[in-house]
């Protein structure tokens, strides 16, 4: 019997006659059984891997079989375009059987949130702050919105769990559970992870029910054409896209949102048929241009990491990565939007403009060629996030008990896990600021608190995360995106000329006070910023680096200008060893390569300073040793650094840095500095450095 057997009649009878499928693929397959069983689960599978289907065909079924009546399945997504791009496919799927699909997300209209507060779908389609949003707000009765609610899927997981989003969301689960009076199943969909198991465990929270993780072995992600060029420059990378793949559709992957606009304007320039997204153009331009590339031939879209999640743009015949993504997984999902047509195979072609982002290519594709996939996981120490969900409960519940809030979010494991003394000192801390006040054993809004949070309606309590201090682009009523402020200040002799959405446009008038600018087009080159810089790289990706530097074969194929670029690189590195870390002094500077990655060596560098070493900048390969004579007293310097317990290891953090945690003012400054620092501090990259050999040597005296 077959995993289709299983599912309910009707469902059986449109899949084959209605969408015309002669069989399932193995995921699906294999997720029906569990899933109409009722089990948690993770279902991992490549880009356009059939994980919707996999997740939801099993879930309708189980609405038909058990007459699930309300709103029973919440649909969670990290973005709004996913979900839009979703939600055609799902109303289509839940029609076919009479059952209804909503989408509510910040850009849902008011008309459209009445209509589905009245009428609740049978699915509705939304994010961690909508979620939010629905839980305090005043125009939903919680108990109706949520007591039925029988399954939770969470779409590309993994983005989730990474960052703070995730433990909002998991704390979100744990309050609707209780308004539903049950478990609600939890269902997660993934790209390929290095630690499935974890991730998983960490998705079901406090549930007790059984778990299964999914994961048909249905593509081997080495069987792919990857190649990798050096062009050295943004301008040489564009005559080559245009020269490449001609009558073929291409997506190009770019590091920043800046990048993008500048290799759209050159292709544009080159004749090409380009389109662009990013996170900070309109919705409407951005769908204009996918919907648009989505049905034409010989054409390009440049985009950011936004396309590297599931949206639809159709079937695609070539992937281009400008430089390198920062890890084994975002490149998998960017591999896996190629081949997927008959007789087609995955391909990347690798176009790297600086020797860094060709050293990072290099280690990426050796990890990718050894099978290697980066573990998730999630932040340390979510205490500011404990303080915004005791923010909502009681804004939720019109005050919370000041113990009864643990029965709402207490068992989430990110809070189960804090430290009972760090807990209270937030408490304490927050009543002492008057961010909350206590009456009669319920805690509510102190003076400071309605001061800092009240604004439109508490929005600035509803997110995890802080928004870009951005400038809306406006031309005539059309909403093109969104810049930095600091694209006003490059120019000060006449109007500034911004580059957005591929095209020139000069600003007439700036609303400074509702961050507005007013533009028209332009002919003159234009120059647009956004704030961001690039991640620190693991320390697993710095060690692919370093054996490639050593001499091991790097994973895919190399173009002769890749060849000539490593064969020189090698030779500017050959004192580098595998079994080591190496001492170098080089033009009377000297360096100790590690090839720890950013987060150990920042920390190792704080050691070498307790301990009286004179140490300047760390980055993800080195760290720069101010004082040459300490070389010859490295032998103790390292046994001193071997002799600090690994539990006192800890990277110190910039008190003006805490205000990366969102709601940091929540928190005791020592307790601020503590979760920042337990979340940039790589122990174990740290112990495995310190227990190598090192060797000294001088180069190009």
């Amino acid at each position: 019997m077959s995993g289709f057997d299983g599912l309910h009649p009707a469902l059986q009878h449109h899949i084959v006659n209605t969408l015309g499928w002669k069989a399932l693929r193995p995921l699906q397959e294999q997720a029906i059984e569990p899933l109409l069983a009722g089990h948690h689960a993770l279902l991992l599978a490549p880009t356009a891997g059939g994980k919707t289907e996999a997740a939801f065909f099993p879930i309708l079924s189980r609405m038909l079989a058990e007459e699930w009546g309300g709103t029973s399945v919440l649909y969670v997504s990290p973005l709004r375009a996913l979900l839009n791009n979703l939600a055609v496919r799902l109303q289509n799927y839940c029609g076919m059987i009479g059952r209804q699909v909503s989408i509510w997300h910040g850009d849902t209209g008011d008309s459209a949130r009445r209509r589905i507060i009245s009428e609740r779908p049978d699915c509705l389609l939304t994010t961690p702050e909508s979620l939010e949003v629905i839980l305090v707000s005043r125009r939903w009765e919680k108990a109706r919105a949520f007591g039925t609610v029988r399954c939770v899927i969470v779409d590309e997981i993994h983005a989730f769990a990474r960052d703070d989003r995730g433990w909002h969301l998991l704390a979100l689960l744990e309050r609707i559970a209780r308004l539903a009076g049950g478990e609600p199943q939890r269902i997660g969909l993934s790209a390929t992870v290095g630690n499935p198991q974890e991730l998983l465990q960490w998705l079901t929270g406090s549930s007790q029910g059984k778990r299964s993780l999914i994961a048909p072995d249905t593509a081997d992600f080495t069987n792919a054409d990857v190649t990798i060029d050096h062009v050295a420059s943004i301008d040489n990378a564009a005559v080559v896209i245009s020269r490449l793949y001609r009558d073929q559709k291409r997506l190009v992957f770019c590091d920043s949102r800046s990048e993008v606009e500048s290799l759209g304007r050159k292709l544009r320039q080159l004749g090409v048929n380009t389109y662009l997204s990013h996170s900070s153009l309109g919705r409407e331009e951005r769908a204009n241009a996918e919907a648009a590339f989505s049905t034409g031939r010989d054409c390009v879209i440049v985009s950011t990491s936004t396309l590297e999640l599931g949206i639809d743009i159709g079937d695609l015949d070539r992937v281009i990565q400008i430089g390198a993504p920062w890890g084994v997984s975002s490149f998998l999902q960017r591999l896996g939007r190629t081949g997927r047509r008959p007789g087609t195979i995955r391909n990347c072609l690798f176009l790297t403009t600086s020797d860094e982002s060709f050293l990072r290519a290099m280690g990426l594709a050796r990890l990718w060629s050894e099978g290697y996939v980066e573990p998730v996981r999630p932040p340390t120490m979510p205490l500011h996030l404990l303080a915004q969900q005791l923010m909502a409960l009681a804004l939720q519940q019109g005050g919370i008990g000041i113990e009864s809030w643990r029965e709402w979010i207490g068992n989430m494991p990110g809070f189960a896990e804090l430290n009972n003394t760090d807990v209270q000192a937030v408490v304490q801390h927050m009543l002492a600021a008057e961010i909350l006040s206590m009456s009669d054993g319920m805690f509510w809004f102190g003076t400071k608190g309605e001061s800092r949070f009240g604004r439109r309606n508490f929005m600035e309590l509803l997110s995890s995360f802080t928004s870009e201090p951005l400038f809306a682009v406006r031309y005539g009523r059309q909403h093109l995106g969104s810049v930095d402020r600091a694209s006003f200040t490059l120019r000060h002799d006449k109007p500034p000329v911004l580059l957005l959405a591929g095209h020139s446009w000069r600003v007439n008038h700036l609303d400074w006070k509702n961050r507005v600018a007013f533009v028209e087009p332009s002919a003159d080159e234009g120059t647009s910023r956004w704030l961001g810089s690039g991640q620190p790289l693991s320390h697993a990706h710095c060690q692919a680096i370093k054996r490639v530097l050593a001499g091991e074969p790097s994973g895919g194929e190399l173009s002769k200008r890749a060849t000539a670029t490593l064969n020189r690189t090698r030779q500017d590195f050959h004192w580098v060893k595998l079994d080591g870390t190496s001492l170098v002094t080089e033009r009377e500077q000297t360096r100790w390569w590690t090839f720890g990655g950013l987060l150990a060596n920042s920390g190792l560098a704080a050691m070498l300073r307790n301990i009286g070493v004179k140490v300047g900048r760390a980055d993800n390969f080195a760290i720069r040793i101010e004082d040459a004579s300490m070389v010859v007293r490295w032998d103790s310097i390292m046994e001193s650094l071997r002799a600090i317990p690994h539990e006192d290891i800890l990277t110190p953090v910039d008190p003006k840095a805490i205000t990366q945690l969102k709601f940091s003012d929540c928190l005791p400054p020592e307790l601020a500095s503590k979760e920042l620092e337990s979340r940039v501090t790589d122990r174990a990259a740290i112990v495995e450095i310190l227990g190598q050999q090192w060797i000294s040597l001088l180069s190009n005296q």
